[in-house]
């Protein structure tokens, strides 16, 4: 799994049971080349050319089934002992509005990271491309995580599954309705982009630069006008919408001081979440746990802006569960490939848009 935060890449290992129970073996992660990430911004901010694309879906595969084998290399199993590898690649632009062209309306996504790449230099069946099946069923191709989220968390308590990595993202689980899920906006996106611009760093460490600065409250409200927040579920988002022109141009308005651009921006990703809640979670059905994972459940003073907006909503991470944070969406991967060899629908339609459930992924051997 890689996401819209390029960050790297993350493997494991897992033994999947056709309950769905899991032992997870190992794990590992595989930071992508500066050069490499740098290309991949280029293009997931729409500024690359085709031959880019092109390379890179070469590229992004070969590193892709790098991380496979290193990760093999970890364990005393061999590539015949697996049974396949699930890829999710890497997202590079995601189109979840429908356009028009030659009388064709659709809807887009696009993950490169060739998956006859990664079967030829692992030498196992991989499995991937799995956004594009919901689409053709009307979907917006996302959130695929909810699939999992249901069966590693279930209904019994109401929970939103937050997910704080580039984008924010939720999924709803309760005995009281249907499990839904959208994308909320910006986690880290915003967030690394000008802890890159000001500090030369790649992401605010615990939360530490946001600490130190104060909200401008002035320019909070004029980030909250940002149509996209108010959107009605189902809806998904990414750096098609939050890209590096969209950070520049919120500049414009922002306080001098480079700690209050980052404890604003900081408190933007609490203050949609919360306001999402309240909008779009809270009149279906409330809940009295958020789950967080990603890199924002590491961000102190992003969980402490939760806390505070969020007072009745218990704030828990995915350790509570026995779930690393880091691998949990690699882990929900590994069951949407398991039910595409098997031939059993992996998507949740009331969470993705689709007009009904399928079967996605397709397979390299």
């Amino acid at each position: 799994m890689s996401g819209t935060s390029l960050d790297g890449i993350d493997a494991c290992l897992l033994e999947i049971g056709d309950d769905f129970s899991f032992d997870i073996i190992e794990s590992y992660s595989l930071d992508y080349p500066k050069d490499v990430k740098n290309k991949l911004l280029l293009l997931a901010n729409n500024e690359g050319n085709v031959e880019d694309v092109c390379f890179l879906n070469f590229v992004v595969g070969e590193l892709f089934a790098k991380c496979a084998n290193q990760l093999l290399a970890k364990t005393p199993y061999l590539p015949t002992d697996i049974d396949f590898i699930a890829s999710h690649g890497q997202t590079i632009f995601h189109i979840p509005k429908i356009k028009n062209l030659g009388g064709i309306s659709t809807k887009s996504t696009l993950q490169i990271g060739d998956i006859s790449v990664i079967a030829e230099r692992t030498g196992i069946k991989t499995v991937g491309d799995f956004r594009t099946k919901d689409i053709a069923a009307g979907g917006n191709g996302a959130p695929l995580v909810p699939f999992a989220d249901k069966i590693l968390f279930g209904v019994d308590v109401p929970r939103g599954i937050q997910n704080i990595g580039g984008i924010s993202n939720i999924t709803v689980l309760s005995s009281n309705c249907e499990p839904f899920a959208f994308d909320e906006g910006p986690g880290n996106m915003l967030i690394d982009y000008y802890v890159a611009k000001f500090f030369d760093l790649p992401f605010d460490k615990d939360g530490e630069i946001a600490a130190k600065g104060k909200v401008d409250e002035d320019w909070l409200r004029e980030l909250l006008k940002e149509p996209y927040y108010t959107m009605q579920p189902p809806k998904t988002t990414g750096r098609e919408l939050f890209n590096a022109s969209y950070a520049e141009s919120m500049l414009t308005l922002a306080p001098a001081d480079r700690f209050d651009v980052i404890a604003t921006i900081t408190n933007l990703t609490a203050r949609v979440i919360s306001d999402s809640y309240k909008l779009f979670i809270k009149p279906v059905t409330p809940i009295k746990e958020l789950v967080l994972g990603g890199g924002g459940a590491f961000n102190h003073t992003l969980i402490s802006a939760l806390k505070l907006y969020m007072p009745d909503v218990e704030i828990k991470t995915h350790k509570d569960f026995g779930i690393p944070d880091k691998l949990k969406e690699a882990i929900a991967f590994a069951f949407l490939g398991f039910c595409t060899l098997e031939n059993k629908n992996n998507t949740i339609s009331s969470c993705t848009g689709a007009s009904h459930e399928t079967v996605m992924g397709k397979i390299a051997y």
